[in-house]
């Protein structure tokens, strides 16, 4: 039994006590979220993981991806980039290896964290393709269902799945007159080269119910992967996207009454102007349905500091709704991510969802308490508030200030205090307002 089919029946599973737990709601109204729809918990049968619930009225969560590349395969590296990522913060964890022996690659990540981990099954689908038939437009279907059930069945939590490109999508991006962007998801690129080549429908849409029946059997959150995403911002909510994103909310409900969890994923590349409406659009025609973000980027020009460009719109986004963020790191468009650019990733990422948190579920209040320790010039408080209290303490011990009450920014001209004393009645009954 699934956890959508448990909380239609009624039933608290102890999956949905523990993500309960570790956001702070009641399990009961976890279980109603879920029942509705508009919450899931990542999980899978086989394997036990920290799980989280991801969805309405929750804290927003974060995603990392690592994986290998067909020019760097270092399965080492990529374990140590999984365990940073836990370390930094990150809530779950794609592994997207394109790279290797894919399955050993799978099995040592998945050794290695407690996160739920994700997967995009097209990868491993046309990389064997390749190395069998020396051609990715020769996938069979039986094939590409085959990699479905194998990647579940080694505890595979969630799964992006392309099922929202079909024959109208292309449609639509041919008679647009393609893009400025071109097309950036790598699964969708193979699917729709197949397609076309091929002449034939996608069948991850056409048997969307052989889908739905393989993910369900291992309680596998189904995340709908948003393959025609753009790119650039000059393409977003552009008529290819915004029919695939038609699409895949459709089959958001269609899975849902089969009984299997399911997200909606989403761009990419916006403009700050696009991402309330593209989150609104998402959120109206999927009845709530969890929503997974890259980013989004809200400028092309950033590289070197894309990092930040998808901070700006995951919080914007978050704050609008948008329920699970995956990161950027500052290696996007340029290389594959290194170990240190998956802990900047993560952590500018934690910072866009708590931004759209403190709007969202109006989570303020750690803030103020931060307040309130700088301005009592509470060193040790500031530490234990901070998001990255030791990275705060590093930089502060490394310029030291000569009076331990301030710090080097500012030393003897600290405003706070050269002023603190004056309102110590205010300061000792407490703000009023």
């Amino acid at each position: 039994m699934t956890q959508l089919e448990a909380a239609r029946k009624g039933i608290i599973t102890a999956e949905m006590t523990q993500a309960a737990k570790a956001d702070g709601v009641s399990a009961e109204y976890l279980r109603l979220m879920i029942a509705e729809g508009k919450a899931v918990i990542p999980n899978n049968t086989g394997r036990k993981a920290r799980l989280v619930g991801i969805g309405k009225g929750l804290r927003t969560k974060v995603n990392a991806s690592i994986g290998t590349s067909s020019d760097i395969i270092d399965v080492s590296a990529e374990v140590e980039k999984a365990i940073a990522a836990e370390k930094a913060g990150a809530d779950t964890l794609m592994e997207l290896s394109v790279g290797g022996e894919l399955d050993n690659i799978r099995k040592e990540v998945l050794s290695a964290t407690s996160l739920s981990v994700g997967s995009v099954p097209l990868y491993q689908a046309f990389k064997e393709a390749i190395e069998k038939y020396h051609d990715p437009n020769k996938l069979t279907e039986e094939l590409l269902f085959d990699v479905l059930e194998k990647q579940c069945a080694t505890g595979i939590s969630f799964m992006a799945v392309h099922c929202g490109i079909n024959r109208l999508t292309i449609e639509r991006l041919s008679k647009q007159g393609y893009r400025y962007g071109g097309l950036v998801s790598r699964g969708g690129s193979y699917m729709v080269g197949w397609m076309l080549k091929n002449n034939k429908e996608n069948p991850l849409y056409e048997k969307f119910d052989r889908v739905v029946e393989i993910l369900k059997k291992y309680d596998c959150v189904l995340s709908l992967g948003n393959g025609l995403r753009a790119g650039a911002v000059h393409d977003s909510l552009d008529r290819a996207q915004v029919q695939e994103l038609l699409i895949n909310c459709e089959l958001a409900s269609i899975g849902q009454d089969m009984g299997c969890q399911m997200m909606c994923e989403g761009p990419g590349h916006l403009p700050l102007d696009d991402i309330e409406a593209n989150v609104r659009l998402q959120k109206r025609m999927s009845n709530d349905a969890p929503f997974y973000v890259l980013g989004p980027l809200t400028t092309d020009i950033a590289a070197g500091y894309d990092h930040i460009s998808a901070a700006i719109g995951a919080a914007e986004a978050a704050r609008h709704g948008a329920d699970l963020i995956c990161y950027v790191t500052p290696a996007e468009h340029l290389a594959l991510p290194s170990k240190e650019d998956v802990i900047e990733g993560v952590r500018a990422a934690r910072i866009a969802a708590h931004a759209g948190d403190m709007v969202k579920l109006g989570a303020k209040s750690r803030d103020m308490e931060m307040a309130k320790a700088r301005r009592d010039l509470r060193w040790d408080d500031q530490q234990r508030l901070g998001m990255f209290g030791e990275r705060a303490a590093e930089i502060r011990g490394s310029r030291a200030p000569e009076n331990n009450d301030t710090c080097t920014m500012c030393g003897s001209f600290c405003a706070l205090d050269n002023v603190n004393g004056y309102f110590k009645e205010s300061l000792d009954a407490g703000v009023k307002r």
